[in-house]
């Protein structure tokens, strides 16, 4: 199991959590031992299930219970996961979702599902190098997001779930057709100020899309129109051309300064305050929220904030939070994925395992 820092501290190195381990033994038996728990390696199975895909099952899951019952199990696990006390957690709301988190997490410690994911694919044009990030998420403490790029998006894609959003969700998504200009810094400090110039980008981008749906409609009734062929190329060399000119504005990051002084706003929570000052670029996006249970999710509007090659933050507008993510600097083996469309056939699976 590979396990994110103790919250909040995102720039921490993973951890390591050993679950199983195969004894490979001669006639080409072999012997499978469950690592989980507290009381040394037991009895375990592996069954293959299908292509990039197996099985692990505990057979002597009393290996896993504790003589002190729930109570020393959740404290044990609170300790180990957490790095705390339920002493040390005051806040009614965050004792609720951890204690959620550990229930759901131990009635499967029995039997785990694998399946083999894609680190994505990078190219030049990208503003950063993709991959894995641990991110700040409240009192949901850190948890594992994959960023990708696709054309003029850039999507966040969670690895690591919590009981508002299951792992294989797409957290965050940016639109790097749409940069923000933030104010200056005393202005910055002013939430109603940052609150302005998101909504005012986010009704931009509903009149375009509503402009391109409209276009689109159009060019469908002009090629099914046989008597009016040149209307349709018309349109779309429109269309794309200011497309075009769109993507260009947000896609040249190297154009904007250097660097630009950043300050969160008064009223942004932040589980880590030591949040860089300096940022590269800011971006127009959407953030995933939803109740327990993945029940009334909707997408909100926010701010992508680029700090350096390893670090990004994303201010959640409706929540008044801020998520700082931090680079896994882990060198994964065999992990690239063989094509963009087997990246993207990937992205879908995961998604489609969580709803």
């Amino acid at each position: 199991m590979y396990l994110p820092p103790h919250d909040p501290h995102v720039d921490d190195p993973m951890r390591f959590k050993p679950l199983f381990r195969i004894h490979l033994m001669e006639r080409k038996c072999a012997t499978v031992e469950c690592m989980y728990g507290h009381k040394g390696p037991h009895n375990g199975h592996i069954q293959i299930v299908k292509k990039d895909e197996f099985s692990t099952k505990c057979n002597q899951t009393d290996h896993h219970r504790m003589s002190g019952g729930r109570q020393e199990e959740f404290r044990t696990w609170l300790r180990e996961e957490w790095g705390r006390t339920l002493e040390d957690i005051f806040h009614e709301h965050m004792q609720e979702l951890i204690l959620m988190k550990f229930i759901y997490t131990s009635q499967y410690d029995n039997c785990l599902t694998y399946r083999r994911i894609y680190l994505p694919p990078s190219s030049p044009d990208d503003l950063i190098r993709p991959g894995l990030f641990k991110g700040t998420y409240g009192s949901h403490g850190l948890e594992i997001v994959m960023l990708s790029f696709h054309g003029k998006k850039a999507k966040g894609t969670k690895i690591t779930g919590d009981p508002n959003i299951p792992a294989g969700q797409q957290t965050v998504e940016i639109d790097l057709a749409h940069p923000l200009q933030l104010p200056d810094i005393e202005n910055l400090r002013d939430f109603s100020e940052l609150s302005r110039i998101v909504l005012e980008v986010q009704e931009q981008v509903r009149r375009e899309e509503q402009e391109q749906e409209q276009r689109q409609e159009e060019e469908e009734r002009s090629q099914q129109a046989a008597s009016q062929p040149a209307a349709s190329p018309l349109g779309g060399e429109g269309a794309e051309g200011e497309e075009t000119a769109a993507g260009a504005e947000g896609m040249t990051p190297d154009k904007a300064p250097a660097s630009q002084p950043f300050v969160l706003p008064m009223g942004v929570i932040s589980r880590n305050e030591d949040y860089p000052r300096t940022c590269r670029i800011c971006f127009y996006g959407t953030g995933l929220i939803a109740g327990h249970g993945f029940t009334s999710p909707e997408r909100t509007p926010g701010v992508f904030v680029l700090f350096d090659d390893d670090r990004f933050g994303f201010i959640w507008l409706e929540l008044k939070s801020f998520s700082l993510y931090s680079r896994i600097k882990v060198s994964f083996q065999n992990a690239e994925a063989p094509s963009r469309e087997a990246f993207d056939e990937m992205l879908k699976n995961i998604q489609s395992l969580a709803t």
